[in-house]
C-alpha cells in the first residue's frame, strides 16, 4: 500500500479504488474503481487475462475464509463426544423446526384458507408466460414440515447409533464411578472428624440431602 497521505484505499461509499497512480494528474491515485478482487481499475491491467485469473484465485479463497468462519473449524474430540453432540445439535434442530411448524398451523387458524392446511397445500409454481402460465397449487408438504421430518428422522439415526455404540451404558458407568469416588471422599472425611453417636446416626439423613441439592 503506497504510504503517501493522499492514497485512499475505498471510496466514500465503500468501493474499493485502484491503487495505482495516474500520470496524466501529476502523480495523483486513480480515481477509477477497482475490479472484482482486484486493487487496480480495467485501465491499469486489472481486464487482462493474468489478472482476471488472479482475482478469481483471490475471490474463491475469500469464499473458503468465510464458509470457514461460518460452518467452524476442525476441533479436538472424540467419536462419542461428536455422536453426543450430533444427538444434542439434532434435538435442538427438531425442537426448532416443530415450533416453526406450529407457528404455521396457529396461522392457518385464525385465516381464512378454506379449509386447506398450508401445511400439506400450496402453491407449488408460478408461471408468467406460455401457454401455460399462471399459478399452480397443489397438495405437497410445507418445506418446514419436509425438513421437520427429516431432522426427526435423522435424530432417530443418531440415537440408535448411540446406542449402539454403548454410550449411554458408558454414562452410566462413569457416574457409578463417580459415585464411589465421592462415597469414598464422604466416608474418609466422617473417619476424621471423628463424629458422636448421635452425629454417626444423622449421616444417613444429612449427607443423601446434600447431594441430591447438589446434583439438582
Amino acid at each position: 500500500m503506497d504510504p503517501r497521505p493522499d492514497y485512499e484505499e475505498f471510496t466514500p461509499t465503500g468501493q474499493r479504488r485502484c491503487q495505482r497512480r495516474s500520470k496524466n494528474s501529476g502523480g495523483q491515485q486513480c480515481g477509477a474503481i477497482a475490479m472484482r478482487g482486484q486493487d487496480i481499475c480495467r485501465f491499469h491491467g486489472g481486464a487482462t487475462k493474468k489478472a482476471r485469473a488472479k482475482a478469481q484465485e483471490r475471490l474463491t479463497e475469500e469464499r473458503a475464509r468465510t464458509l470457514v468462519e461460518t460452518y467452524g473449524r476442525k476441533i479436538d474430540t472424540t467419536a462419542t463426544e461428536a455422536l453426543l453432540d450430533e444427538v444434542q445439535w439434532t434435538a435442538g434442530h427438531v425442537a426448532w423446526l416443530r415450533e416453526r411448524v406450529q407457528e404455521i398451523e396457529s396461522a392457518a387458524e385464525v385465516q381464512d384458507t378454506d379449509g386447506q392446511n398450508p401445511l400439506v397445500w400450496g402453491v407449488t409454481k408460478k408461471k408468467t408466460g406460455g401457454d401455460d402460465f399462471g399459478t399452480t397449487e397443489e397438495a405437497t408438504p410445507n418445506i418446514w414440515l419436509k425438513l421437520y421430518q427429516t431432522e426427526r428422522v435423522h435424530l432417530v439415526k443418531v440415537c440408535s447409533e448411540a446406542i449402539k455404540a454403548g454410550i449411554e451404558e458408558r454414562r452410566i458407568k462413569l457416574a457409578e464411578q463417580q459415585g464411589e469416588l465421592v462415597a469414598h471422599a464422604i466416608r474418609a472425611i466422617l473417619t476424621d472428624l471423628g463424629l458422636t453417636a448421635e452425629q454417626q446416626a444423622r449421616v444417613p439423613e444429612v449427607v443423601p440431602r446434600h447431594l441430591r441439592a447438589l446434583a439438582s
